[in-house]
């Protein structure tokens, strides 16, 4: 069985999904776990399937043909076994909306090995105070060497230079 990572991003109409998923299904692929989404005006998705072998090379280039209706399709194989983390993490942000927390987050969580495996974020309207919000909810993996309460003061600091709350939780529900 082959494993792929695919990304697809097209101009957003009716169809699109079923447009993706027909070349899958026609070649006997599963479509394991996805993340779509509409973003201004486009259609913009990540998923992994799995195909069996034989399959595999009919399967990408059916989906790279999809270009020519309007959706452009990039596949990775990635059947390579992965180390998982031994922390996983929620966190959530909250604050006013400025250029570079994203920036300023993943830059510290990387200086301490931290991986961002899943990352949404969205700007909203402040309904009491004017302004706009930035929301950021994200799962990060961690090896077992960091220390969660070093992680957590560390994004503590960085949360009051920045002036955004940050909660962090186990991932895990332990």
């Amino acid at each position: 069985m082959a494993t792929f990572t695919l990304t697809c991003i097209g101009d957003d109409r009716p169809g699109l999904v079923s447009d993706l998923s027909a070349p899958i299904h026609a070649h006997g692929a599963s479509w394991n776990r996805s993340q779509m989404a509409r973003l201004g005006g486009k259609f913009a998705g990540i998923l992994l399937l799995d195909v069996p072998d034989a399959k595999a090379d009919d399967l990408v280039a059916a989906l790279t043909a999809l270009q020519d209706v309007g959706l452009l399709v990039t596949l990775e194989r990635t059947d390579v076994p992965v180390d998982e983390p031994a922390l996983r993490i929620n966190l959530e942000l909250l604050g006013a909306d400025r250029a570079g927390i994203v920036a300023e987050i993943s830059a510290a969580l990387a200086g301490r090995g931290v991986s961002i495996e899943e990352l949404v974020t969205d700007v909203r309207e402040a309904p009491m105070a004017g302004g706009r919000l930035f929301e950021a909810k994200a799962v990060l993996g961690a090896p077992a060497t960091v220390s969660t309460d070093d992680l957590r003061s560390m994004l503590e600091a960085l949360a009051d230079e920045l002036m955004v709350e940050i909660n962090l939780t186990d991932a895990d529900g332990a």
